[in-house]
């Protein structure tokens, strides 16, 4: 199943330029293991925690998925979006044993296996494919080693924790011949994907800016002086820790927290960043490539010490090789896109998937059949019902799995979103300056101290 991509396919997938129809790849008899006969995915879910557990509910509501095993090194606890709810390996497991069992006429059903150690899902011949819904820091490794296993890939946004993790994600995807999805659901929202046919077909004229909101954090961590505290029965910590730095535990380092510590996350940047920064690109023609520069323009953070290290909010400034230019800032305004154009503007709002746009005639506005048509997740959907598009990009790799033709957002796609937001963070570390930034090579070509914040020590956690 090693095949090299076809550019034409991607840039399908990329919406980089107009529709090229191209035949699937050639459907191996094992991509679905052992239920071939009735062309059943095998899912194994890595990750269930505050977006795990509702993305297994998705996955299995679909008719041709069989969830097959679970993983999470947490037996079960609150502290993921809130401290009540209890989420974790053993709810995930009663939920997915109890779903199977009520459609059975037996009723009992006891067939899902649950382990903490996601190298056994791996290792299982009857898995087709994987959802990662783990912590940033884990995208990267266990996203290489399923590739590597032959497994099918569902990865949560952003895809990478590191600006150099990108393209080793890519390579295993590609030589091993895998479906890779990353879960930016946004593109699958008919209204987002309107708004950029918009754009790219000059309903606007010439685009000329983008601006990107991101909320603030909502979450406390504790200043300096915080003082460790004993690790809780029945969570693996240094099995979570992984490839990040050894580090003493606190419960808010960890479960949903852990994006507000640079180890394992970027903060909101990446966090709420890869939504909206994902449309921007898509707009802007450029979801296989990045901007030539960038520029911090405001931060603030925490106190030295803090367990918590992100900034608390910052603002950017950075600009294309077609002349667009995009600021990125934090805001208490509603989340979203904002594309400005010699003759208009269109916005995106993620919360609510909101269209707003200086002419209202553009939310009815038909693309002609020899405009540049974007891919869609669900064809059924319309501007006035945009239904459950979470589901809908679900169903767009379920889908890419069987046919073996690209997903809404494959590997390269998701590396490139990520890769703006990892370049806001350094941005931001290094006020003041305006870095120069080559994205064919993906280095910075003024600042060496910019360079090395391309990558981060990884433990030995094999």
């Amino acid at each position: 199943m090693t095949k090299k991509i076809d550019r034409r396919v991607l840039l399908k997938a990329a919406g980089t330029s107009a529709f090229v129809a191209s035949a699937p790849w050639v459907l191996p008899s094992s991509v679905f293991g052992r239920s071939a006969p009735s062309g059943r995915i095998n899912i194994g879910v890595i990750g269930l925690g505050t977006r795990g557990i509702p993305d297994m509910k998705v996955f299995m509501q679909n008719e041709d998925v069989q969830i097959r095993a679970i993983c999470d090194v947490n037996r079960a606890s609150g502290g993921y979006r809130d401290e009540v709810t209890v989420m974790g390996l053993e709810p995930a497991l009663k939920i997915a044993n109890q779903y199977y069992g009520d459609k059975r006429k037996g009723g009992a059903y006891e067939g899902v296996v649950a382990t903490n150690d996601f190298q056994e899902i791996l290792e299982r011949d009857d898995i087709d494919a994987v959802a990662i819904v783990v912590p940033d820091h884990w995208h990267a490794p266990m996203t290489i080693m399923a590739a590597k296993a032959g497994k099918d890939i569902f990865c949560q946004k952003p895809l990478t924790l590191t600006l150099g993790e990108g393209q080793d994600m890519i390579e295993a995807v590609r030589e091993h011949g895998r479906i890779l999805q990353t879960a930016s659901q946004y593109r699958s929202h008919c209204r987002a994907r309107h708004a950029c046919e918009l754009v790219l077909n000059g309903r606007i004229g010439e685009l000329k800016s983008m601006r990107v909101r991101i909320g603030y954090n909502n979450k406390v961590g504790p200043g300096p002086g915080w003082k460790p505290m004993p690790v809780p029965d029945g969570f693996d910590y240094d099995r979570w820790l992984g490839p990040a730095p050894q580090a003493a535990y606190h419960e808010k380092r960890c479960i949903y927290k852990f994006r507000f510590n640079l180890d394992y996350s970027g903060g909101q940047v990446t966090n709420l960043g890869a939504h909206a920064i994902d449309i921007a690109q898509w707009g802007n023609g450029s979801s296989l490539t990045g901007p030539v520069e960038v520029e911090g323009i405001d931060a603030k953070w925490l106190a030295e010490g803090s367990l918590f290290n992100t900034a608390l909010e910052s603002k950017i400034r950075a600009s294309y090789a077609n002349g667009v230019e995009l600021i990125c800032e934090s805001s208490n305004k509603d989340m979203g896109v904002r594309f400005e154009g010699t003759e208009g503007w269109i916005e995106f709002v993620l919360s609510g998937g909101k269209f707003k746009a200086s002419s209202k005639s553009l939310e009815t506005d038909v693309i002609g059949s020899d405009e540049i048509h974007l891919p869609v997740s669900n064809s059924e959907r319309t501007f006035e019902k945009p239904g459950n598009f979470y589901a809908d990009h679900v169903r767009n790799f379920l889908d890419s799995v069987k046919t073996r033709e690209e997903p809404l957002e494959p590997v390269e796609v998701g590396h490139r979103t990520a890769s703006v937001c990892h370049l806001w963070n350094i941005a931001i570390k290094n006020m003041g300056k305006k870095l120069a930034w080559d994205p064919e090579k993906e280095e910075f070509t003024n600042d060496e101290k910019a360079n090395r914040m391309r990558t981060r020590p990884v433990r030995d956690w094999a």
